[in-house]
């Protein structure tokens, strides 16, 4: 049984750390102190600012800050600062019993998708393919955040995933499974394949985005993950955008589908708005999901936050 990490309310403390590449100190001060004006307390990791190369310094001290994070009883959710590169880099200095003793929500999605998946694999936790720190700022459209504090601050029963107003679902396969949900972005789990970290998809239902990345690029990753079985092995499949991917050799992430996904037979929804996009849906790794693509919904079936 999954566990549910307990809710998020104002006042509660997050704990921001970088687990991937780095990020400059002035974007991360100027989001903090949007956290604050909602009313949050924050702790910092350590190597929040740390840079070294492309990574916020080496895989043990990311690591670190992010056990440091669970073993914080003060701090309620771990908000990472953005993705990047280098998340996989950490898996294998984290300790997944203290993880599944100590649960917080876990938000992100990029090079994050990995960790969201493999706590959930490795630690049995429930955790949320939606908003960074990079994402708390004035600009960010309110369907987010509505996204964001409906997951992780109402304990509600069959949430209907719901794309914002003028960008429609869309039924591409027709179909009616209900699995617990996995996935997130494309490069980041198929980076993982053939590692002990690799995404399980038995009798999921696997959702894709992914960004700046060419259609024939597109292909070849959607081709590992079948000659991988990750396709034979799922249930149901929801497409997410692909945020600026341009066309190769005349092929869109359109026809992609069509020649691709759509063959495969399973219960398939595409558009659905999440991960790159500007508008990013909050979609509970590790829950309990309706993928009805006969009236086209998608819906989160059970509570996957706990009152306590």
């Amino acid at each position: 049984m999954p566990i549910r990490p307990p809710i998020l309310q104002r006042g509660d403390t997050i704990g921001i750390v970088t687990l991937g590449s780095p990020l400059d100190a002035s974007t991360i001060n100027a989001r903090i102190e949007v956290l604050r004006a909602m009313e949050f307390n924050v702790v910092l990791g350590q190597h929040v600012y740390a840079h070294n190369g492309f990574l916020a310094g080496t895989d043990e001290q990311r690591a670190s800050d992010l056990m440091m994070m669970f073993q914080n009883p003060q701090v309620k959710m771990i908000l990472p600062t953005r993705g990047g590169t280098g998340v996989a880099g950490i898996l294998p200095y984290l300790d997944y019993n203290v993880i599944r003793n100590n649960p917080k929500i876990v938000t992100g999605y990029s090079d994050i998708t990995v960790l969201l998946n493999v706590l959930y694999q490795f630690a049995d936790l429930i955790t949320f393919h939606s908003l960074l720190l990079i994402d708390f700022k004035n600009e960010t459209p309110a369907y987010n955040f509505e996204q964001f504090f409906s997951a992780t601050s109402l304990l509600s029963w069959n949430r209907r995933i719901l794309n914002p107003p003028g960008i429609p679902l869309m039924s591409r396969v027709p179909g009616n499974a209900t699995g617990q949900l996995v996935g997130g972005n494309l490069t980041s789990f198929v980076d993982t394949l053939g590692t002990p970290f690799e995404i399980d998809t038995r009798d999921k239902i696997l959702v894709i985005e992914e960004t700046h990345e060419s259609t024939n690029t597109v292909y070849r990753f959607l081709n590992d993950l079948k000659l991988a079985g990750k396709f034979d092995d799922c249930i149901g499949i929801i497409m997410g955008e692909c945020t600026g991917c341009q066309a190769a050799y005349g092929t869109s992430y359109k026809d992609l589908i069509n020649q691709f996904i759509v063959p495969l037979g399973k219960p398939l929804i595409t558009n659905l708005a999440t991960g790159h996009g500007v508008y990013k849906a909050a979609l509970p790794i590790g829950a309990m999901v309706n993928l009805n693509s006969i009236n086209n919904s998608i819906t989160v079936i059970e509570p996957v936050i706990s009152a306590v």
